[in-house]
């Protein structure tokens, strides 16, 4: 017999008394548990209590309670004879404590009118004895409203109130049996009858139940300090819950764990560290989920939280910083004139540009005179002016790529460079066509004159500009990024929209550059006086020299060099052609006058 039974009972017999002191049932039970408190604190520990004492005290409470058993008088002290079911279910302070709940809740909520407004909640307690034919009979009299001498079912003897919902046992296989019969007659169980109920008690407490008739998961987290294997203290050191929201709250104390003496440290309670930001959790084949290894995000990939399964990618416009756990703005490349190789390229076309204007302005001034005139004069300033233009183009491929830019670079670069190859091809046919035109007989003399060049120009031009025109309605150059050439970079940069458009053009101004180098071979055996084929076979293979080298380095680089390599190209190969065909005659007016006269030219004429 445990020692804190009797003053359990003593507890028990104030608080009924207390509770409905007006209440002669509840008055009688409190006396008779007092009287059965004060007994057991009479009986010797080692000596057990006698059956006539345990039917004697079942008889007195069959007395005082002879509306309490659902079982007539002989069925009753069968009952009480079965002694340890008895004691059980007579001294145990645990199913006091569910009895005494209920009565609370009940009168709570009947208190608060804000629960169930204009409803009184009443109750009827019946005992299964922790049995299913016993709880099946006194589920029946429950439904029935008659007890004595059997329930009869489907008859109704209710004359108070209204049977609303039934509370289950406390044990499984009862409360399936209690639960059978309450089925048939449509009753619920309570749970289910509480759907969506959300409220405060009087304490301030929150309950609710959701659209299951479930509530919701309320754990006290606790810590067992073992002194010895037979004492132990249970401490709560935390707690866990769901809030009415969905939201889990979970709640730790540390300071009000007790470690063991033994940990120098709070112990880790898996078997992996926890991986840092920059790093991903990669599990372990055959090993706890909690077990695991940290691998480092790729270039361009980030984890911003611990013990995160996989890594983020950084936005086109962003990449991952050294540390791998943030994305920063990439660095935007293009050739601008800000750069070193920007300025230095803008420094040389300027330059370049300035001198062929000059030596357009050299020409124009000294139009008249014998040696500008031998040498197709209006042809010479078309391919001096288009020389400038080609020098100036280069202006489009510096700077910010736009819309703009993008359309006019290529196209531009292609027209600009057909006209002056085509300047140079009519220059070289015309030397030709002036010399064979003067043997007997020749029926090239009719192609002597402007009418020749004209035609050669316009020809050659109107073929570049058709390939133009072709790939800007199907497949139009246009403004975009380049983020997989350079890690952590942005390149901006042209798309030429069609590749084989670009090479098009390309080949073009390649095959005019080389049929030019084909002609002059062949004129460059005439007369030299007025003969400049020498200088154009020079120019033209330096001019397919660079371009036929232009390909090779242009598909090789990328971003702002690739750029610069197509610069370099065109302020080469014109270069070449204003060094060569242009600069010995510059020479000649102005450093050498005496040579610029009819008849030195007519006299190297005839001597040659």
């Amino acid at each position: 017999m445990v020692k804190e039974f009797p003053g359990i009972l003593e507890n028990v017999a104030r608080f009924l008394i207390s509770l409905h002191p007006s209440d002669p049932d509840i008055v009688a039970a409190g006396a008779i548990l007092q009287v059965f408190a004060v007994r057991l604190l009479t009986i010797n520990d080692q000596e057990p209590m006698h059956r006539e004492e345990v039917v004697e005290m079942c008889s007195t409470v069959a007395v005082a309670f002879p509306n309490t058993c659902v079982y007539p008088e002989e069925g009753w002290k069968k009952a009480c004879e079965e002694e340890e079911m008895l004691l059980e279910i007579l001294i145990s302070h645990h199913l006091f404590r569910h009895y005494f709940a209920l009565v609370y809740a009940i009168e709570e909520i009947n208190k608060n009118p804000d629960l169930l407004p204009n409803i009184t909640l009443g109750f009827e307690v019946f005992n299964s004895y922790f049995n299913e034919a016993k709880a099946t009979l006194s589920t029946m009299a429950l439904l029935s409203g008659r007890e004595d001498p059997v329930p009869v079912p489907n008859y109704k003897c209710w004359t108070r109130g209204v049977l609303a919902a039934v509370i289950g046992d406390m044990l499984s296989p009862t409360s399936v049996a209690i639960a059978t019969i309450t089925g048939l007659y449509r009753y619920l169980q309570l749970h289910h009858y509480m759907q969506n109920l959300h409220f405060k008690t009087s304490s301030g407490d929150e309950i609710y139940f959701d659209d299951r008739g479930d509530p919701p998961a309320r754990f006290d987290i606790s810590s067992w300090i073992y002194y010895d294997i037979s004492n132990a203290t249970r401490i709560k050191v935390g707690s866990f819950q769901i809030n009415p929201s969905g939201e889990e709250q979970f709640i730790i104390d540390d300071r009000a764990i007790h470690w063991h003496p033994d940990f120098k440290e709070v112990p880790r309670s898996v078997c992996s560290e926890s991986c840092p930001p920059g790093y991903r959790k990669v599990p372990l084949e055959g090993q706890p989920i909690c077990c695991y290894d940290c691998a480092p995000c790729s270039e361009g990939e980030i984890t911003n939280k611990i013990d995160m399964p996989n890594c983020l990618r950084c936005p086109e416009d962003q990449w991952s910083n050294q540390k791998r756990d943030s994305c920063i703005p990439r660095v935007v490349e293009f050739l601008s004139y800000e750069d070193l190789l920007g300025f230095a390229l803008t420094l040389i076309t300027s330059l370049f540009s300035l001198l062929t204007a000059g030596v357009l302005g050299i020409f124009i001034k000294y139009s008249n005179t014998p040696l500008v005139r031998a040498n197709n004069r209006d042809l010479s300033y078309i391919l001096l002016l288009s020389l400038m233009l080609c020098f100036l183009c280069c202006f489009l491929f510096i700077g910010r790529p736009s819309k703009t830019s993008c359309l006019l670079r290529q196209t531009t670069f292609g027209i600009i460079f057909t006209i002056a190859l085509s300047s140079v091809l009519a220059k070289t046919l015309t030397v030709i066509i002036a010399f064979n035109a003067t043997k007997p007989g020749s029926k090239l003399r009719k192609w002597v004159g402007p009418r020749l060049s004209i035609f050669v120009m316009l020809g050659c031009s109107l073929g570049e500009v058709v390939i133009c025109t072709v790939w800007l309605l199907l497949s139009a150059p246009f403004p975009d990024t380049d983020t997989k050439s350079d890690t952590g970079k942005m390149i901006l940069q042209c798309n030429e929209g069609s590749v084989a458009a670009f090479f098009a053009v390309v080949g073009y101004v390649g095959f005019l550059a080389l049929l030019s180098f084909v002609v002059a071979s062949i004129a460059r055996k005439l007369p030299a006086t007025f003969n400049e084929a020498q200088f154009i076979t020079f120019s033209m293979l330096v001019f397919c020299s660079v371009w036929v080298s232009f390909i090779p380095a242009y598909l090789s680089t990328k971003g702002r060099y690739m750029v610069a390599v197509e610069i370099f190209a065109i302020l080469t190969s014109s270069s070449g052609l204003l060094g060569c065909i242009f600069i010995p005659k510059v020479y000649i007016i102005l450093l050498k006058p005496e040579l610029n006269t009819k008849d030195y030219l007519m006299g190297k004429l005839v001597n040659t």
